[in-house]
């Protein structure tokens, strides 16, 4: 695939060097958000910002024309303990760039900068908008979910998440549950009061062993897995509450709502969502992307992480470089051959696509 120029490749990689040295943890991003806006009115565009999110519209704008959406995020998740590398500092060895933010998700948003400048220099059958949208490990709703209203109607998105190029068409949603157990506190020498962690127990166990009966061929059973258990003051009480933690992952074939009125009246204790947002997204098979995808040899399939793909009220596609499994995990880092490959896949995908 070479259509694309190594200049673009070589740009993206020096942009992704220089977001990788400016730590931008959720909801603190500003210092980048700063930098990438400073860096776009330097290459004579005219970036728009809402709070941490940067965005462009193509210049030669038509209102006739469909809107394609270019999305990735500039925030990361903290570092966890085991780099054993400075997670700030990008590192070039054996073809890798190593650094916080590398692979999730800096790789996809840069290369789709480079995809919009592309496209912003020629004719197109389509407008594009390149969004830099912040909090999306957090599903924030200061992130892309405030942009949304300041945008023109948008008809397709492409969003920007390691996949390995490959194109993810249905995505989990996520609703995340607090479920709490009261018991009766008392002397554990005594063997007094009513032991909430006994009690939680068995309700713990039900999650365990709950199944859902509509499994989907590209996302899977829901899952409810309990992740959090707090109880307890001091080891000579018995505890009186115990409150716990459910990750719940959910197909196409249940809304977050549906699955928390069914876990309520049947879990054994009071639970309550945290939020209802995040729900399960998916793309039509005929959708023509989805079609130009497997014309090019891409194979979808359907992605167990969450992105900000739930937000978005209209179709959109998963697809960047990198590998999931690198994101969130000591030593992150992308190939560089990926970032050149990604930019030509992007192009390949939307050149002359008609919606």
């Amino acid at each position: 695939m070479a259509f694309i120029s190594s200049l673009y490749a070589e740009e993206s990689i020096s942009l992704l060097k220089q977001l990788i040295a400016i730590p931008s943890f959720s909801r603190e991003e500003t210092v980048a958000a700063d930098w990438l806006e400073t860096y776009l009115i330097q290459k004579d565009c005219c970036p728009l910002r809402k709070g941490n999110n940067i965005w462009l519209l193509s210049p030669k704008w038509e209102t006739s024309k469909p809107v394609i959406l270019l999305n990735s995020h500039l925030d990361t998740v903290k570092p966890v303990t085991g780099w054993t590398r400075n997670p700030f500092l990008p590192e070039e060895e054996n073809g890798k760039l190593y650094g916080l933010g590398s692979n999730d998700a800096g790789a996809s948003l840069m290369a789709l900068l480079q995809v919009f400048l592309i496209f912003a220099s020629k004719k197109h059958a389509n407008n594009f908008i390149f969004l830099a949208s912040c909090e999306e490990e957090v599903s924030g709703e200061g992130g892309i979910e405030s942009v949304f209203s300041e945008l023109p109607p948008i008809d397709l998105a492409i969003v920007g998440e390691p996949t390995g190029m490959q194109p993810a068409i249905a995505e989990r949603g996520l609703m995340v549950l607090d479920g709490i157990v009261y018991g009766k506190s008392g002397h554990a020498a005594l063997n007094e009061g009513e032991n909430a962690i006994y009690k939680a127990i068995p309700i713990i166990e039900w999650f365990k062993k709950k199944q859902f009966p509509l499994k989907s061929e590209l996302l899977g059973s829901v899952q409810a897995s309990v992740t959090m258990v707090h109880a307890g003051t001091q080891h000579n009480v018995i505890p009186d509450i115990c409150c716990f933690t459910v990750d719940v992952r959910s197909n196409e074939f249940y809304n977050n709502e549906q699955l928390f009125e069914e876990i309520a009246a049947n879990c054994g204790c009071e639970v309550k969502a945290r939020s209802f947002r995040l729900n399960s997204s998916q793309i039509p098979a005929n959708h023509p992307l989805v079609k130009r995808a497997i014309h090019l040899g891409l194979k979808p399939f359907g992605s167990p992480t969450l992105s900000d793909q739930a937000l978005m009220r209209f179709p959109s596609l998963k697809i960047g470089p990198g590998d999931s499994s690198r994101s969130h995990t000591a030593d992150e880092f992308i190939y560089l051959s990926e970032i050149s490959k990604a930019i030509d896949c992007y192009v390949q995908l939307l050149n002359d696509l008609s919606l």
